[in-house]
């Protein structure tokens, strides 16, 4: 597992490289035929991360419902995220996956609520959710990088 939370960690450094010198206009910008932006990526992949990692397994998500409900599975933006928002969402898309690898290594994981995704994959334990979601954030990373092609 310790492969699958290096490459959590460095795929999000990567990100946040990639976006560092793009202004809060650029990052809300929802480019001609896409139908979100940056800002908006980076904080659904904090929210699906936990989600798939942690109310799953039946444990307390270390964000707000407020921040699942707008950029969870099935959201568009339809507002713009503040430049404070966005430093927030920054800290949390950064810290939370040594969040992950703590409580995994703790063990806190006792259970998990079986799942299919979208893509028909079922995940029935943490490893599954943490296999898939490197899988998500890869997606996202590819939808990144032509948006800032755009922005």
């Amino acid at each position: 597992m310790q492969k699958q939370f290096d490459t959590l960690t460095q795929s999000r450094k990567l990100i946040i490289n990639l976006i560092e010198e793009h202004t809060i206009e650029q990052l809300n910008k929802i480019p001609q035929g896409f139908k979100n932006n940056i800002a908006w990526n980076i904080a659904h992949l904090v929210v699906t991360q936990q989600l798939l990692c942690y109310k799953l397994s039946g444990l307390e998500c270390a964000i707000s419902d407020e921040m699942i409900s707008k950029f969870q599975k099935g959201t568009s933006p339809t507002f713009t995220v503040s430049e404070a928002e966005f430093k927030k969402i920054k800290e949390q898309f950064l810290v939370l996956p040594s969040k992950l690898e703590e409580d995994y290594s703790k063990g806190i994981f006792k259970t998990y609520h079986e799942y299919t995704t979208s893509v028909n994959v079922t995940l029935s334990t943490i490893e599954d959710g943490i296999f898939f979601n490197a899988y998500h954030e890869g997606i996202h990373l590819g939808i990144i990088l032509q948006l800032i092609k755009f922005v």
